[in-house]
């Protein structure tokens, strides 16, 4: 006789409960502890409620993890993309644009070398590789995103999540000690010799003045741009023949609720620009709505499926991280980009622009912590596309 879990699937405020709390928790212990910061809150959400799913304690299935799949992810993106007016990124951070947009090239040739060495041996690659594309552009709104559109199996985002976090601590690492090489002093320019002060570190993570106001406009925008953008979906489907290639590309495309959510939200943000730019919190509420995503594919999560899994994902990722990292090198140093630049487009990237500005905080690079988190979040903004073209090649390759 199998047993059902402690807390049954019906019972949705205990369940509730528990995903807002583990996902509070996670933040709280990454934010305090090294050991919780190193292997990223994301992972402590994941692992939480994977441990609670196979002791039985939570359901590994529940009406509550289908909607934040369908309520909570959808409203994430436009949160976190808020803060992306591709206006302003142009005007004030063109150098690092580039090497960006290079080390995001790295990432979609990576994904396609990966696909095509390992496909026979991970199950769903092609989704896979696609939400890992939308992630090493973008981040974590845009891995959920892909995720909830092309209904991966939750087993393999969690075995993906895994590995992407394992191999990306150890990426940091090596970012982190990559101007000291010597082969980089000798080949690679640099404009920062000295360490910031821990004071000036301090003063730039203090936390931000949010108001009633800012809470209430970003949650009236985000929920707003999310209901014309699935409506909007709906209707394009309904409405366009797909009679001809052409057609049936522009339906793909807006006909698509999540690049279509991306492209609306892109455009109110350009059209808008001064009031998003002062809005506060928004950011934050999107990536709180994140780690509650992260709680939510732990809970169907089999050890057993990860554990063989995972290890064939670590390669699949690694394969990526080398190619956006080696491109960016190899380019770089071809069109004369500064060490510094280089490794922080390498990092918005494959860890965000939050990452970002913290390497740039901790190298002592002061004057790129504002650009680059003005170009990681341009990352938000491509991901889901980049991820929807990838997911397009690799069923054709595969």
């Amino acid at each position: 006789m199998i047993l059902g879990s402690i807390i049954a699937k019906d019972e949705t405020w205990l369940l509730w409960a528990i995903i807002i709390v583990w996902a509070t928790v996670s933040i709280l212990l990454e934010q305090r502890y090294q050991w919780a910061s190193t292997i990223s809150g994301a992972i402590i959400a994941l692992v939480g409620a994977m441990l609670l799913s196979n002791f039985k304690v939570i359901p590994t299935s529940a009406p509550v993890y289908d909607t934040v799949w369908d309520y909570i992810v959808p409203l994430s993106i436009p949160l976190l993309l808020f803060s992306s007016n591709i206006l302003k990124i142009w005007k004030e951070s063109r150098r690092l644009l580039i090497i960006f947009f290079i080390a995001s090239i790295g990432t979609m040739i990576g994904t396609m070398v990966a696909f095509m060495t390992l496909n026979q041996w991970i199950p769903y690659l092609n989704k896979i590789g696609a939400m890992m594309t939308g992630s090493y552009i973008g981040g974590g709104v845009n891995f959920a995103a892909l995720s909830s559109k092309f209904e991966t199996p939750s087993e393999m985002v969690s075995s993906t999540v895994v590995a992407d976090n394992s191999v990306m601590a150890i990426y940091f690492m090596l970012l982190i000690a990559l101007p000291s090489f010597p082969l980089i002093k000798k080949y690679f320019k640099s404009d920062y010799k000295e360490k910031s002060s821990p004071d000036s570190q301090q003063s730039y993570w203090e936390p931000k003045k949010i108001q009633l106001l800012d809470i209430a406009f970003s949650i009236a925008s985000a929920v707003t741009l999310v209901a014309v953008s699935f409506k909007g979906a709906d209707l394009i489907q309904q409405w366009i023949p797909q009679d001809n290639i052409v057609l049936t590309l522009m339906v793909s495309f807006f006909g698509d609720p999540y690049l279509l959510l991306t492209t609306l939200t892109l455009i109110v943000v350009a059209v808008w620009g001064d009031f998003f730019e002062k809005l506060a919190g928004a950011s934050e509420i999107g990536t709180f709505l994140i780690y509650i995503f992260f709680v939510v594919i732990g809970a169907p999560a089999s050890f057993v499926t990860i554990i063989t899994t995972a290890p064939l994902l670590f390669i699949f990722v690694i394969i990526i991280l080398v190619f956006n990292l080696g491109l960016s090198l190899i380019v770089g140093k071809m069109f004369g980009f500064k060490i510094e630049e280089i490794l922080l487009a390498s990092n918005a990237t494959a860890g965000g622009p939050t990452t970002a500005a913290a390497l740039a905080i901790g190298k002592g690079w002061t004057g790129l912590v504002g650009p680059i988190l003005i170009i990681g979040t341009l990352g938000y903004v491509i991901g889901n596309y980049a991820g929807t073209l990838m997911y397009q090649l690799l069923s054709y390759l595969g």
